[in-house]
């Protein structure tokens, strides 16, 4: 990727990581062979992220649905959520990557809260990539929790109905202060959000891979984001001008 393109990157990529088990039955392998490959493309893909110079990277780590999974399962995906913190939180903050995440955290248990916690403290004065980890997250659940909320201020006089803006209710949002996700990749063949960032995924472009998510590599990330900025992005108006109203 030439220093040229460089002013046209996505400042923020999201990328819908799918496909870990079918990888993984393709091959005749147990499903948590399939995700423990796939962290090592997480790790591929934050280098790539921080090489070519990215703002803003989430990953769709774990939703909200993921728990109607088999409890095997399930208990596989948190352990490697733990390790992958616990391996390469360090390594992470040592090449100033921010960590946030974003989901809800009632009903988690506690271990999992300190690690979390952990992550986000001790990374959060770095300057160069975010990482945003999508953990125990679905989006209607999280515009439920930002709509409860403004509700409450209202029932208590702290806010005036009349204000609740589109604004308003960004600001509430898991994803406040991150703009939203300039690009959206899925893995996998699927062509679809599954409940991933729909409120800030307004105007993002996507990009439906074939791949499954173990075999996605550097080249995959940086053809992506070639794809990204050959496209023209025009937020509802004309390309090149602002459109008129009704036009």
């Amino acid at each position: 990727m030439s220093d040229i393109t460089r002013s046209s990157l996505p400042e923020h990529v999201a990328i819908i990581m799918d496909g870990n088990g079918r990888w993984a039955k393709q091959r005749g392998l147990p499903r948590i062979m399939g995700h423990r490959r796939g962290v090592e493309a997480v790790r591929t893909t934050v280098r790539a992220a921080g090489e070519c110079g990215l703002k803003y990277l989430t990953l769709f780590a774990f939703s909200s649905e993921n728990w109607r999974r088999p409890e095997s399962e399930v208990s596989d995906l948190l352990g490697l959520l733990k390790a992958f913190i616990r391996r390469d939180l360090a390594d992470l903050h040592k090449e100033n990557v921010r960590v946030r995440i974003i989901g809800d955290r009632e009903g988690l248990k506690e271990d999992i809260r300190n690690l979390l916690l952990e992550a986000e403290q001790m990374t959060r004065d770095n300057t160069a990539l975010t990482l945003i980890i999508a953990f125990n997250y679905g989006s209607r659940d999280e515009i439920a929790r930002a709509a409860a909320s403004l509700a409450r201020d209202v029932a208590e006089g702290k806010l005036d109905a009349s204000s609740i803006t589109p604004d308003a209710i960004t600001a509430r949002l898991d994803t406040n202060g991150i703009p939203d996700p300039d690009l959206i990749i899925r893995t996998s063949g699927e062509e679809r959000l599954s409940n991933f960032l729909l409120w800030q995924a307004a105007y993002s472009e996507f990009i439906f891979i074939p791949d499954y998510w173990p075999d996605f590599s550097r080249d995959t990330f940086f053809v992506a984001i070639d794809q990204y900025m050959a496209r023209d992005r025009r937020f509802g108006g004309l390309s090149g001008q602002v459109a008129l109203a009704g036009v």
